[in-house]
């Protein structure tokens, strides 16, 4: 992940991040297999038909605590109330019976990914203070959705727990890499392998000198959101309600550069959109080119077409052929509003979202008419499934994101994809 361009210089202790140690909740039982069948995927990564294998995995899989069912035999249901209540009697009742344990004292932990592909992701899970009005410490890059938000804030309120950590890409600190580096060679506390091939290996560090070097080492930097939005608008909405522990949130640190995330983009479906009408509204704004599908078929079509770094063009599909849009008009462009950075409008998920899907298909930007998938397999089959079509983007760079950050403007809801994501369930923090 390249170093994004430097930021104005902080200004004052606000404009940097203020984490501590915390004592974690986690499960009794810390074996490899145990954890495998008791963790899962972050909330927003989880589908209807995946919650319904993580519960039947195991009674005590994390899932039935970040997407509650009033019954528990049901994914999350209409009334976002009464699911966060049903979390908070399950958590209360996991504690109660052992089955999650409680830290005897504060601690930072140690958090090292090991992707199928050999590349390695660092960081540490900490209490990040929720920053004041105004402040730069915390830069969010992306848009959110306001029920997801409240969804978020009621789980938040009635299980007086962060169930899953948000991540941040934080400006590099020599200090803090060189004890990641110390603690490393000590042996892990927790490790486990995920579907993905991601093998995530945890260290609980409480030696208070290299605490108090993390602390001091992340003190001195700033950072954007990678992952987490609607769950730091949530802790932030939450902070105002005063409750204890509530000026806090959990948090993945990461730097930005080498052992820091890398980044993909996320892509569209809008369902009982056909794509022969799609292709015919977007060629009165950009060209559309009808790609062939080569033997190894259109999904290796499409995952070669997402590795291009073009500007500009997007690619459409229903999961049988393929239509290419590029060289959008200037009418086209000039949907984008102007009252934003340069840097911002120059996004091609921006230009999908004003130019294609706002102006040309005349949709409004929201979960009941565009839908999200994190991947092209997905993107494609969901598109099948709902007689629609995929709307497939190329990623923006880390650049690209930290640019707009520190503008100060938002990208779309759900534009980017950090990866790899940390495992939901192997830390949590009590209020």
């Amino acid at each position: 992940m390249p170093t994004p361009p430097p930021g104005p210089p902080p200004s004052s202790r606000s404009d940097t991040l203020r984490v501590a140690a915390f004592g974690a909740l986690v499960y009794a039982q810390h074996d490899p297999a145990h954890l495998s069948r008791v963790s899962s995927p972050a909330y927003d990564l989880v589908t209807a038909q995946g919650r319904a294998g993580l519960a039947a995995a195991d009674p005590h899989n994390v899932v039935r605590l970040i997407l509650p069912g009033v019954d528990d035999d049901r994914p999350t249901a209409a009334d976002p109330a009464a699911t966060a209540a049903s979390a908070a009697g399950t958590l209360t009742a996991w504690r109660a019976s052992g089955v999650l344990t409680e830290d005897a004292g504060p601690a930072l932990w140690l958090y090292w990914m090991l992707s199928a592909d050999g590349s390695e992701t660092t960081g540490w899970l900490a209490a990040v203070a929720v920053p004041e009005n105004g402040s730069r410490a915390v830069l969010p890059h992306e848009d959110t959705y306001a029920p997801a938000v409240e969804g978020r804030r009621l789980l938040l309120a009635a299980t007086r727990t962060d169930l899953e950590p948000i991540v941040l890409a934080h400006d590099p600190d020599a200090d803090v890499a060189a004890v990641a580096d110390r603690v490393a060679t000590g042996r892990p506390t927790m490790t486990v392998a995920d579907p993905d091939g991601v093998r995530h290996t945890l260290w609980r560090v409480e030696d208070a000198d290299l605490l108090d070097r993390v602390v001091s080492g992340l003190g001195r930097t700033g950072a954007v959101i990678a992952d987490g939005h609607h769950r730091f608008a949530a802790a932030r909405a939450h902070a105002a309600s005063g409750a204890p522990g509530s000026g806090s949130v959990l948090a993945l640190l990461t730097p930005m550069g080498p052992g820091g995330l890398r980044l993909r983009a996320i892509h569209r479906v809008v369902p009982g959109l056909e794509l022969t009408a799609a292709g015919g509204a977007a060629a009165t704004g950009f060209t559309v080119t009808r790609l062939p599908v080569p033997a190894e078929g259109v999904v290796a079509a499409v995952h070669e077409w997402t590795r291009g770094s073009d500007r500009g063009r997007m690619l459409l599909s229903d999961g049988h052929d393929l239509l290419e849009l590029s060289d959008p008009t200037t009418a086209v462009r000039d949907r984008v509003p102007t009252d934003q950075p340069a840097s911002w409008r120059a996004l091609d998920v921006v230009l999908a979202h004003h130019g294609l899907v706002g102006a040309l298909w005349g949709l409004p930007d929201d979960p009941a008419h565009v839908l999200v998938a994190h991947d092209p397999d997905e993107a494609l089959r969901s598109a099948q499934e709902t007689a629609g079509v995929a709307l497939l983007l190329r990623s923006p760079t880390p650049d690209d994101v930290a640019a707009v950050a520190r503008s100060g403007a938002r990208m779309p809801r759900k534009s980017t994809l950090f990866v790899p994501k940390p495992r939901t369930g192997l830390v949590l923090r009590p209020h």
